[in-house]
């Protein structure tokens, strides 16, 4: 019996060994295009080019292939059948290539910058998350960047040209910086589980004004931008103030200690609530709020993506106004 390790080894046919190493694609591209207008002429008025260039072309493209691509005459046009074969495939590559340069042009042209903003802390806002969500379905290379602040520090910054976006609480709309209302956030009066109020359901103005406050900083400033600036105003609460923070979660830390009475947005203490930390006192029939606004620089001072996300808000506001 043979050896059969003793046999040469059986070697596969070179499926690249009859292609054309240098295949010229411009040749390809102007056959391509001659099937196409199935005409010469049309095809090198397309390309712009002249008709003999066109011709030569073609005859070098069919010696290289060395097959015949085009039955030609004075009369009438018709492939080949390998010419008609080796055209389906150029529409394909053609159209893939062109498909490709769709893609180039989309990637130069979206929105690569970033959209940088302040905002107030602790905010709750299904509002937000969804403008959040949306733009950045729409431009997915766009990076955010979300600082804290308080309200009157944001606005300071856009107007002293340091900033583009904001969010803010205003009582009122901006004169000078275009503000777009985004929702009302409700507040509360709150204490302590420590405090003599806590699980109070009525407390009188009166025993309240006696109470240390616990503040928002800016609160305190004369601005009118938070919501407990509006409360002192009406009800000459927060006389004394006892502890003082431009961040929300400090103000509530020293509310859950003791420290004193404050004002806080109810959507953002909810578990202090449920888990006895937090009391709201009812001082009012009238709920205690303040509009969120998206504050921001004239459209010319923003960046390309800044003015698309102000285009979305307004957007998603003017679709969606029960949001608001």
């Amino acid at each position: 019996m043979a050896d059969l390790d003793a046999r040469p080894p059986i070697r596969k046919p070179d499926m690249d060994a009859n292609l054309p190493s240098d295949l010229n694609w411009n040749h390809l591209r102007m056959f391509y295009m001659i099937a196409k207008e199935k005409s010469i002429t049309k095809a090198a008025r397309r390309l712009g080019l002249s008709q003999p260039s066109v011709s030569s072309a073609l005859q070098k493209l069919e010696a290289q292939l060395d097959c015949q691509l085009v039955f030609r005459d004075s009369r009438h046009f018709e492939l080949t059948l390998r010419g008609d074969k080796i055209f389906q495939e150029c529409r394909d590559i053609f159209h893939s290539a062109e498909r490709i340069s769709l893609l180039v042009r989309d990637a130069t042209e979206e929105e690569r910058g970033q959209v940088r903003y302040q905002i107030i802390s602790n905010l709750v806002s299904p509002t937000l998350d969804e403008l959040l969500r949306l733009y950045h379905q729409r431009h997915p290379s766009v990076m955010f960047q979300s600082e804290i602040q308080n309200s009157q520090v944001i606005v300071h910054n856009i107007q002293q040209g340091r900033l583009g976006l904001g969010f803010c609480l205003l009582a009122k709309p901006l004169i000078n910086l275009t503000s777009i209302r985004l929702f009302r956030e409700e507040f509360r009066v709150f204490c302590g589980a420590e405090h003599p109020f806590f699980g109070t359901e009525t407390v009188s103005v009166r025993d309240l004004q006696r109470e240390p406050f616990i503040s928002f900083a800016c609160a305190t400033e004369g601005m009118g931008l938070e919501p407990m600036s509006v409360l002192r105003e009406g009800t000459h609460l927060g006389n004394r103030i006892n502890g003082l923070s431009t961040n929300l979660e400090e103000v509530r830390r020293m509310i859950v200690a003791g420290l004193g009475i404050g004002i806080l947005p109810l959507m953002s203490v909810t578990s202090d609530i449920r888990d006895g930390s937090l009391w709201p006192l009812k001082i009012t029939d009238e709920p205690i709020g303040a509009d969120v606004y998206l504050v921001h620089a004239p459209m010319d001072k923003l960046t390309p993506s800044e003015q698309k996300f102000v285009q979305m808000a307004q957007e998603l506001i003017a679709l969606y106004p029960d949001m608001n």
